[in-house]
Parts: C-alpha cells; structure tokens; sequence
C-alpha cells in the first residue's frame, strides 16, 4: 500500500488526479486525511474549512479495504442497474483505491457493461460479494434495460 506521505506528494504532483466528475474519488480519500493534509496537497473544495472537517479515519489497509468493499458494492449496485454515469464514477473511485494498494488489477481497463469486470476481479481477489456469480461481466445482458 502507498505510504500516505508519499501519496500525498504524487497528489501534489499532479501523478494522480481525481478522474470524477463530482470528485468523488479525491472526497472518500480526504476521509483519511487532515484538513493540512488535504490542504497542502491542493484537494480541497473552495468552501472547505477546518471547522467543517469531519473525524479522520486512520489510514490502513484494513480501513482502505472497507471502504472498498462498500464502494465495489455500490459499483456493481450501479452497473447492474445501467447507471452509466453512477457506475463510471464508482469505476475511478474503484481505480483509485487500486493505485493507493498499489494492485495489479489497476492495469485493468475493462469498462465493458459499467465496468463489471473490474468490479468482479476486486470482488473476487478480495473475497468480497460478486453479484454476477460466473459472468465475466461483458455479457451483452447487461447492457439490456
């Protein structure tokens, strides 16, 4: 897994950068971080404040891979029912926590079908719940709604 340090440097860096539309992504990571931290690396929305910053989640994998878990969940809840842009942004968000531990599934491009392959494979590699049983997840039902 990244070291945060050396995490929030590559977020300073420009080497990794929110791909959600509504920042989603960089919202769920700044879960895990103090408002300077945030701050220093230039994550912040203009409105953000150090009073509004809400309790810091410790920055371990067994804390990253529960938010996983809920968001590969919430992945599959939205491409299964054909929520493109939904299930688009839980596919970055997914990407993201990939990179932070440091997962060779990040080299998964498979957007097919909402991205459920790449739902599937993290399912599968982390025990979590995988909805679509044996399907790869490009099967053309489901694109059908």
């Amino acid at each position: 897994m990244k070291d945060k340090k050396i995490l929030l440097q590559e977020i300073k860096d420009k080497k990794l950068e929110s791909l959600c539309l509504d920042g989603r992504d960089f919202a769920r990571l700044c879960n895990y971080l103090t408002f300077e931290e945030a701050k220093d690396a230039g994550m912040l929305q203009d409105d953000a404040t150090g009073e509004k910053w809400g309790k810091v989640t410790a920055y371990t994998k067994r804390n990253i891979l529960a938010q996983l878990k809920k968001d590969v969940a919430f992945g599959f809840e939205k491409a299964l029912d054909c929520r493109g842009i939904s299930s688009g942004l839980m596919y970055e968000v997914v990407r993201m926590w990939m990179y932070i531990l440091e997962d060779d599934l990040l080299k998964l491009h498979d957007y097919a079908m909402y991205g459920l392959p790449l739902f599937k494979a993290v399912a599968i590699k982390y025990g979590f719940p995988n909805p679509i049983g044996e399907d790869l997840g490009s099967e053309e039902k489901y694109n059908e709604h």
